[in-house]
């Protein structure tokens, strides 16, 4: 099977590391133009523009400022013309122990929303105006195996979050399906990131592989070839779905 993405314009946020930059990559790699959205990491989004062969752009977005997030999606298409496909990878993990403050821990779970729902939600609200207008796209949204098994106490507002991102891209399906929109759900485990690399600093590696039915931890690589198979139209009835890419940790 050969998948080509010549003449898609996709967008993936997060994408100057980890999940998000795999992706950009596995994507320029199979012909897409990619747009690379980054936040403060500009330096590492120029430098994964300088790596990819086909054509790319760059631009920044504060996903926690919701001036910024409002617009940002018909700025593009009115700069580099119609979107084919969203990949909505950005996110944030704050752990927030259960024995701060209530106003302290009120503050991770508003920031966690307004990033990992909030933002997502406009992405996705704008991405489908003007995608309803071509007949045509599909949403990836990357959520988290927390969102079906649940996650510690730190990471209440992190599983809560990506919860709400679930039932966001089943909606978006059922409702925008007959006007050629398409959406899809990724829900990785433990994946060897930097945010990941954080937290095995502090808990040791076999914290993590203990948990997992394989050898070895997810990569970021693991995850993009099948969000470039979503992107393609080859899986387009599996609209609505959500796919584990978990390891083995969490099955249902």
């Amino acid at each position: 099977m050969n998948i080509s993405l010549h003449n898609q314009r996709i967008l993936v946020t997060g994408a100057s590391r980890g999940i998000g930059r795999a992706i950009a990559k596995q994507l320029s790699e199979s012909g897409a133009e990619v747009i690379i959205h980054c936040n403060r990491n500009r330096l590492e989004a120029d430098k994964l523009q300088s790596e990819l062969a086909g054509p790319s752009q760059v631009e920044a977005c504060d996903l926690s400022d919701i001036n910024q997030v409002m617009g940002f999606i018909p700025n593009l298409v009115l700069k580099y013309g119609p979107l084919s496909a969203i990949v909505n990878n950005a996110g944030i993990a704050k752990p927030a122990p259960d024995d701060l403050a209530t106003e302290d821990w009120l503050q991770i779970w508003n920031e966690t929303f307004a990033v990992n729902a909030t933002a997502l939600g406009i992405l996705c609200k704008e991405f489908v105006d003007q995608a309803k207008t071509h007949q045509n796209g599909r949403i990836i949204n990357i959520s988290s195996r927390a969102a079906f098994r649940g996650d510690t106490t730190d990471y209440l507002a992190y599983a809560a979050s990506k919860g709400a991102v679930v039932s966001l891209t089943r909606s978006i399906a059922r409702h925008y399906g007959k006007q050629g929109i398409k959406a899809f759900l990724i829900a990785p485990g433990f994946t060897r990131t930097d945010m990941a690399n954080e937290i095995l600093a502090e808990y040791g590696e076999e914290f993590a592989l203990n948990d997992i039915a394989l050898n070895e931890l997810t990569r970021p690589e693991d995850i993009a070839p099948m969000v470039t198979l979503l992107c393609s139209g080859l899986a387009d009835h599996a609209t609505g779905t959500s796919i584990d890419i978990n390891a083995g940790s969490y099955v249902r």
